[in-house]
């Protein structure tokens, strides 16, 4: 009877692998499951970044990681397509919000692959070539949000608020780089390339981890590098927030351009000498 009893009582090693195998009863348990299985080698440090960033996903909202209304660039369906092409070249997007009036009335989205009719000589009516515009609750789940960009083949969503009004905006990249982080695109630097590249007479691209005082010596600026070290860290000083894509800031007579952000950091800007003629000071 005691032989049989000791027989069956589970040794040290035993016990061990029924706590380690036993299911998480909630994500923090999970999370350190992952940690744990980090920590032996049966993970790598990519695989449990994007495992928690899954997980991150399901708990976080729209409003998150939302491009704010204030930042969004749109078009108006009044403007002329001479007038707001460039405007989409400049701002190099690959789908627009199309408002009629303002940013509350979005009418439709815009490919820019689809303004190529414009430089063939086709027929060109901007409102023909509209596309439904999808709106989303600032409540809503990124998992659920990311699930139906993929069933209904959305790459943007326009986010709206309790009262039905617009904003901000959601991409179906800002919900993937929750998971698998910043992803590259052609304003990225290659990892051999220079911290600041001159494009011409007045354009630099700068990563935003470029030292000010390597900065005001490649540009002949003068900015104090007493507060920040970086000239990301400079920008943020000014925008007094993390700015997205697209966004510009003035500091002084230069003009910086968020060409690369995440919801963490900086990555790239592009920057440009805005000179002031005397004659349109006055």
């Amino acid at each position: 009877m005691d032989g049989s009893e000791s027989s069956h009582k589970p040794t040290l090693l035993e016990r061990l692998s029924m706590m380690l195998l036993r299911e998480p009863e909630d994500r923090e348990q999970l999370i350190s499951l992952l940690h744990s299985a980090y920590e032996r080698n049966l993970l790598d440090a990519d695989a449990l970044s994007m495992m928690e960033g899954v997980i991150q996903v399901s708990e976080r909202q729209v409003r998150e990681i939302m491009i704010p209304r204030a930042q969004m660039d749109v078009i108006d369906i009044s403007q002329p397509p001479e007038k707001f092409i460039p405007y989409v070249i400049e701002t190099a997007h690959s789908r627009f919000p199309v408002t009629d009036g303002d940013k509350d009335n979005i009418i439709g989205i815009l490919l820019a692959k689809d303004l190529l009719r414009y430089y063939a000589g086709e027929r060109f009516d901007v409102r023909d070539m509209l596309r439904p515009a999808v709106f989303v609750p600032e409540s809503k789940r990124l998992n659920v949000l990311l699930r139906d960009f993929r069933s209904n083949r959305n790459h943007i969503a326009l986010v709206v608020d309790e009262y039905g009004g617009v904003s901000g905006m959601v991409t179906i990249e800002d919900v993937l780089e929750q998971i698998v982080g910043d992803i590259a695109d052609e304003y990225d630097f290659d990892e051999d390339e220079d911290n600041i590249i001159r494009q011409d007479d007045a354009h630099w691209r700068v990563k935003a981890d470029t030292e000010i005082a390597d900065f005001n010596e490649a540009l002949g600026t003068d900015f104090s590098d007493e507060e920040y070290d970086t000239i990301g860290g400079l920008v943020l000083k000014a925008a007094g927030q993390l700015p997205k894509r697209g966004e510009r800031l003035q500091i002084g007579e230069w003009q910086f351009t968020v060409l690369r952000a995440d919801s963490r950091r900086l990555h790239s800007l592009l920057v440009e000498r805005t000179l002031i003629e005397a004659g349109e000071q006055a």
